[in-house]
């Protein structure tokens, strides 16, 4: 079998041979054993020049650490290895740029169980190649010691293998996160002090995992940020306002303070909004600025009433909320528009839904009902 840097497109600046005689000299003239000697960096960074297609900068940042490999076979063998299982190019640079000391480990014993044991899990090999890169961590975790007791602990938090298969698909980190020191903690914290059932919390994260993970004193602090904005720890909207908050830094959450008491929201009404619809958290500074200006001061809803009704907040300005003010334009023009009409449900009902009320029963009498509202439907 030609070694694997044969097989690669070379950008070499050395001749492949000369390359493996100066990198892993085991010759009875080398000054030290490889075995226990870092090789030459600038040898290192050539390697990965012509065997990953690396530039010779990013290849010097990845061997900062000079890690050390016993064999040119070894190293070949993991690229082949590797490679054979589907990592290649951006994907194959991607893992060794976070762990370069694969270099040194041992395909039979070490890599292979790992691919195998995400194969026999029920992932596909493409999957599984996905599932290695979005948690890297796995390579590094003992099967038997540790991988497996971590994800039967998961599979039981979640309630099934599925979930627990969906979760690693999307890449939520919680794989790498210590259970005793980090998860039990915390969900140790929501039970007992929190007073949140646990099938609650169950529920919770089962949809977004990466919250009970977060260090107990964040994890802590970001309770006293929910407590301080009023939000009861019983309410059933309590723990995606945890998963919001956890991601908004506090520089933006006070900037969308300042920025909607400026259009006359009271902390109040701040409270009231995230309690309905705390997702609006998530919009930037100019998307939040551009919807209140739309709606305060185009369509004409007090301040007061968004906060009690935030939800269009969360639409799109350019293919929801304009197409369909622009139907109600057309709709109180011809005397169509009612006072029953409630404008948030308006704006927020469904497309299908909106078209039943809205659009078909006036469709004869204006055609351009359909146009104007072609990107909402």
């Amino acid at each position: 079998m030609l070694p694997l840097h044969s097989l690669f497109r070379c950008r070499a600046l050395l001749p492949s041979i000369q390359l493996r005689r100066v990198f892993f000299s085991t010759g009875a003239s080398a000054s030290s054993s490889v075995a226990t000697a870092s090789p030459d960096p600038h040898f290192l960074v050539e390697y990965l020049v012509n065997t990953c297609g690396f530039t010779a900068d990013d290849a010097s940042k990845v061997f900062k650490s000079r890690p050390r490999f016993r064999s040119a076979e070894k190293a070949d063998a993991v690229l082949g290895f590797l490679k054979s299982q589907g990592l290649d190019g951006a994907n194959l640079r991607k893992l060794i740029t976070w762990k370069p000391s694969l270099f040194g480990w041992d395909v039979e014993t070490n890599l292979a169980p790992k691919f195998k044991f995400l194969r026999d899990m029920g992932f596909s090999e493409s999957e599984a190649v996905n599932v290695v890169m979005l948690h890297p961590t796995i390579l590094s975790l003992s099967i038997q010691n540790t991988l497996l007791p971590k994800l039967k602990f998961w599979e039981s938090l979640f309630g099934s293998k599925e979930i627990l298969l969906k979760n690693l698909r999307r890449g939520n980190r919680f794989i790498g996160n210590s259970i005793e020191n980090v998860v039990r903690p915390n969900l140790n914290f929501l039970r007992d002090e929190c007073g949140i059932p646990e099938d609650r919390v169950s529920l919770a994260i089962k949809r977004h995992p990466s919250f009970i993970v977060l260090n107990p004193d964040t994890f802590r602090a970001l309770v006293d940020r929910a407590d301080g904005l009023g939000v009861p720890r019983g309410s059933r909207m309590f723990l995606w306002i945890l998963y919001v908050l956890h991601a908004v830094s506090r520089e933006k959450f006070e900037a969308q303070v300042k920025l909607m008491k400026s259009f006359g929201w009271s902390n109040s009404d701040f409270s009231t909004a995230i309690m309905k619809y705390p997702k609006f958290l998530s919009l930037s500074i100019e998307s939040l600025q551009r919807k209140m200006e739309f709606l305060v001061k185009d369509v004409g809803i007090a301040p007061s009433d968004i906060a009690y009704h935030p939800t269009p907040l969360g639409l799109s300005l350019e293919k929801r909320l304009i197409p369909r003010f622009r139907v109600m334009e057309i709709l109180k023009s011809e005397g169509l528009w009612t006072s029953r009409n409630k404008i948030h449900g308006f704006l927020s009902s469904s497309g299908p839904k909106f078209l039943q009320k809205y659009v078909l029963p006036y469709q004869d009498m204006h055609p351009k009902l359909l146009e104007v509202l072609s990107c909402d439907v």
